[in-house]
């Protein structure tokens, strides 16, 4: 639990559980983690042509997640588990694509 906690608040009730033991990160960057994963393993099977409509759409993924986050920080509602799990997973694909697209246009810079 130490480890992550300078990436994730790992507030118990943001957080799953499983037997009785809280994850080390909280259920947004659970789904990030799982997101990440789930992306990375597709890509290596499958050709992704990194595209500015790509990039497009890496945005609105992210959308939900920081639709999400801010309307709870700011409190407008109280989100769910659940909710935060699957933001946070379509959220990684956005920001993973996104990442990739910034990685490939400085490789070209430099």
């Amino acid at each position: 639990m130490n480890v992550f906690k300078y990436l994730c608040h790992q507030r118990p009730d943001r957080s799953f559980f499983f037997r009785g033991h809280q994850f080390p990160v909280c259920s947004r960057c659970t789904g990030f983690l799982v997101g990440t994963f789930v992306f990375l393993v597709f890509a290596c099977f499958v050709q992704i042509n990194y595209t500015f409509d790509l990039l497009c759409l890496s945005i609105i993924l992210q959308i939900p997640y920081i639709i999400d986050g801010s309307t709870q920080y700011l409190g407008y509602r109280e989100s769910n588990n659940i909710l935060r799990f699957i933001t946070g997973f379509i959220g990684s694909f956005g920001l993973i694509i996104m990442a990739i697209i910034f990685a490939l246009i400085l490789r070209q810079i430099l």
